[in-house]
């Protein structure tokens, strides 16, 4: 990478991620009220609208290309080689974790992930919802089974939100190609991420059945193409 880095231009991936399954990416209890449940989702304090925000979204987009290319450290720690030719560390930045390796060529991150807001199209659909109390999203209880005994633990009752099934956010990411960059090969890495969503997760709780997601997307070049 030259010292003297000049951006082509931008390009971008947008499209719609949607759930076939409740999502739980959780908030703070003193965001909003919401009936007293243990474990309320994020939503936007000024609609109350929920949303994925984009530190989720990226974060699981990188844990996924890391594992998939073998770039998880020791102790589960991010990549942070800072080698040229690694896509996850040119695409998403190098994970620094000490001062060692805190010099590198690579430049600035190259990806940007916005904020997911609600479709207007699931906005629309579940307004009726509000009616019956449901407020945008579904109350979800469950209990800890002590192993030893078959019945419910002592305090083992939880009650968390989840997104409801079927809900649409329109995602977008911006991608920074500098010249020098192989933007297709950015682009394919990219891509890759979001096709993996699709066998994985996205929030917590994933391998008891939440954050089941599909994800359709467009991808435009920095170019325009």
């Amino acid at each position: 990478m030259a010292c003297s880095l000049k951006l082509k231009g931008h390009a971008c991936i947008s499209g719609v991620i949607t759930c076939k399954t409740g999502m739980r990416i959780g908030g703070s209890k003193d965001d909003i009220d919401v009936g007293g449940t243990d474990s309320p989702i994020i939503r936007d304090p000024l609609t109350g609208l929920p949303y994925i925000p984009g530190s989720s979204l990226k974060g699981k987009l990188r844990s996924y290309l890391e594992y998939k290319y073998g770039k998880v450290k020791q102790k589960g720690l991010p990549c942070g080689c800072c080698n040229d030719d690694c896509l996850v560390c040119k695409v998403f930045g190098p994970h620094l974790t000490n001062v060692s390796n805190r010099e590198h060529d690579l430049g600035p991150t190259r990806i940007i992930v916005r904020d997911a807001h609600l479709s207007k199209e699931s906005q629309e659909r579940f307004l009726p919802l509000l009616q019956q109390g449901i407020n945008y999203a579904e109350l979800k209880r469950e209990n800890i089974i002590n192993r030893a005994t078959g019945v419910a633990a002592d305090l083992g009752l939880r009650t968390g939100e989840r997104t409801l099934a079927s809900a649409k956010f329109d995602f977008t990411i911006h991608v920074r190609i500098f010249e020098g960059d192989p933007e297709d090969r950015i682009l394919s890495f990219i891509e890759e991420g979001l096709e993996g969503l699709r066998s994985e997760y996205l929030g917590g709780s994933g391998t008891r059945g939440y954050g089941w997601v599909d994800v359709d997307y467009t991808v435009r070049k920095a170019n325009g193409a």
